[in-house]
């Protein structure tokens, strides 16, 4: 039962917070009759906000999060979402429009509070079913919103106006949720139980994945290390201050990146997490040139469904591919960059709904097992702590390489490019991480086998070493 209260809260707010049918309408919504904004200040001015306001708040909002103890951050996310859409349904103006996109990168930086929270309440036994169900309903969520708002707009013919009070009901529906929950005791940083489990959430599949590992890997990970434990935490205190938990983070950051298969997935983790959002950002705008909702009927909801449970399925055959990751990663994603690279190309050239929209749902998915791939490599030799760390470092380094991209391509104060060109240079983006990782493979291979061949070379020399001495006897 106590694990079932807090599982229950969770998917509730799950599944209604991600919820939203206006969704897959936004940019039409914007520069349609009821803002009547145009693509210039669509595009240029208001949603680089969210990159660089997701940006700016995800650090406070990591160290919070823990210090706070996980549920006012929850809280926090639900109230930003309602403020969201009720700005979206009532407030009019750019700065308005500005100011939403502000508290929408809110929300999404205190993302990091769900994810987390059940970590702080369940024991390590259940860390794997519980993640399961709250990753399954966000994602089952976010398809029922995308689908129902296509639903209402092409069959009972509602407004875009009537989606947006829609996913205000289901973003209030969330907000009640989270006062439901316990209130955890204990943290990953600041408020440490005496004795508390610091095992991996994947330790039941870590083994398997250090058994396949080259030695190069071999770093203890999911230990921690004496030197990096904080004094308060040394002596079985309940609370660590600011600065010692700054300096263990700081030697965990150290420790962690010292191993080259966790820097390889964590580099194209940030590099391929910054082109998906610039993607995924700006393809209604795209598709909003190609074929215009004031002229056509959109059908921006059914291929945001299918790609979300594409992109499902694909994370969960993940586990079923027959692909020794440890040897042929690199060149895996060399080969799956390229494959994103051109769906972008042809989403940017050819200029046709249908293909757009195919190659839309192609990359989406090809993201998805991918980023699954690389969250298995990173967290299942990782201990809960160190696994926070990284995957918040990870995505701390895909929004500032997402902020310099916006600047200089996107936003207004930059170079302003139209949508076309900024998808042409996304598409050169992901073939640029292609080439980076089909050189670390070739690389990778080519270091192995140069190790295969001087381990005879060693055996033979020490054979020769061995027959001397019997000479130098005979000698005397």
């Amino acid at each position: 039962m106590s694990v079932l209260r807090p599982t229950l809260l969770l998917c509730v707010y799950g599944f209604f917070s991600n919820l939203r049918p206006s969704e897959p309408f936004l940019t039409a919504y914007l520069m349609g009759p009821d803002k009547n904004l145009t693509e210039t200040q669509v595009v240029n001015e208001i949603y680089p906000i969210w990159t660089y306001s997701y940006l700016v708040l995800l650090f406070p909002i990591f160290l919070a999060t823990d210090y706070l103890c996980y549920k006012p951050v929850l809280l926090l996310q639900a109230t930003s979402l309602v403020v969201t859409y009720v700005m979206l349904l009532k407030a009019e103006g750019m700065l308005a429009m500005q100011l939403l996109e502000f508290f929408f990168g809110l929300a999404t930086a205190s993302e990091v509070a769900y994810f987390s929270y059940i970590y702080s309440v369940v024991e390590p036994a259940h860390y794997q079913r519980v993640t399961g169900y709250c990753r399954s309903i966000t994602l089952f969520g976010s398809a029922a919103g995308s689908l129902s708002g296509q639903l209402l707009l092409s069959v009972a013919n509602v407004q875009l106006l009537h989606l947006v009070i829609i996913s205000l009901t289901s973003a209030t529906v969330a907000f009640v949720a989270p006062w439901f929950l316990p209130m955890p005791k204990r943290s990953l940083f600041f408020h440490k139980s005496q004795g508390a489990v610091e095992d991996s959430p994947q330790s039941s599949s870590s083994g398997l994945l250090e058994r396949a590992e080259d030695s190069e890997s071999k770093v203890a990970l999911n230990t921690q290390d004496i030197s990096t434990i904080p004094k308060s935490s040394k002596a079985g205190s309940h609370s660590s201050g600011l600065l010692d938990v700054l300096r263990m983070l700081f030697d965990d950051f150290l420790q962690c990146y010292r191993s080259r298969p966790l820097l390889a997935w964590s580099l194209w983790w940030a590099l391929a997490t910054c082109g998906y959002f610039q993607v995924i950002n700006y393809a209604q705008v795209l598709w909003e040139n190609i074929r215009p909702s004031q002229e056509y009927e959109i059908y921006n909801g059914y291929v945001e469904t299918l790609s979300t449970l594409l992109g499902a399925l694909a994370a969960l055959l993940v586990g079923y591919l027959p692909v020794c990751w440890t040897v042929w990663g690199e060149l895996a994603l060399c080969v799956l960059s390229l494959l994103m690279a051109v769906c972008v190309l042809v989403m940017d050239t050819l200029r046709n709904i249908w293909l757009c929209y195919s190659s839309y749902v192609l990359f989406r998915a090809t993201y998805m097992l991918l980023i699954t791939v690389a969250t298995y490599q990173i967290a299942a030799s990782l201990n809960m702590q160190r696994y926070a760390l990284v995957f918040g470092v990870n995505t701390f380094m895909a929004l500032l390489l997402q902020s310099l991209l916006t600047v200089v391509v996107v936003d207004s104060a930059g170079l302003g490019l139209d949508v076309f060109t900024q998808f042409f240079i996304y598409s050169g983006y992901f073939a640029v991480i292609s080439v980076v990782f089909l050189v670390a493979g070739l690389c990778k291979l080519a270091s192995r086998r140069y190790s295969k061949q001087e381990v005879p070379a060693n055996s033979s020399a020490e054979m020769d070493s061995g027959s001397s001495p019997i000479s130098d006897a005979s000698s005397y």
